[in-house]
């Protein structure tokens, strides 16, 4: 498959995952919880971590928001990556998204740790994207936060 096919059938995923975003809906209680906005752009989202208390596994990741098609493909994404991650699994994952966001297209994301997130790595190379994709990861991030804090 040549570059510009790859890079095709990633565009189309994302406005998949824009259109039928996994994941979306808030719980009446969670374990974290986590509102993040982009000010820039007006994307917003609020995210919930659910917690296995016994194992220390997270269970599920609930999302709602609205803005671009990048930063809700990017929420119902992570939906899909977290559940059954230890917290620790999580924050790796979280780390890795950011190294590669930040690389401006000159590192490919992991797919083994990242899944089909992957898919955002070519937002990196744009820095107004880079934060429509980092949203829901920097939401997961401060309701990892408080997890780790109680």
């Amino acid at each position: 498959m040549s570059s510009t096919e790859l890079q095709g059938l990633y565009q189309q995923v994302i406005l998949d995952h824009a259109r039928e975003r996994h994941g979306f809906g808030l719980a009446a209680a969670a374990d974290a919880q986590s509102h993040q906005l982009n000010p820039t752009c007006g994307d917003e989202i609020t995210l919930q971590l659910h917690l296995d208390e016994v194992t220390g596994v997270i269970t599920s990741l609930g999302w709602e928001g609205h803005g671009c098609a990048i930063s809700q493909a990017s929420a119902s994404l992570l939906s899909d990556l977290v559940p059954g991650l230890p917290v620790a699994g999580l924050t790796e994952r979280i780390d890795a998204f950011r190294v590669a966001m930040r690389s401006k297209g000159t590192i490919e994301p992991d797919e083994e740790l990242l899944g089909d997130a992957v898919v955002l790595g070519g937002t990196s190379r744009y820095i107004a994207r880079v934060k429509c994709a980092m949203l829901a990861w920097v939401a997961a991030e401060e309701a990892v936060l408080q997890l780790t804090e109680r």
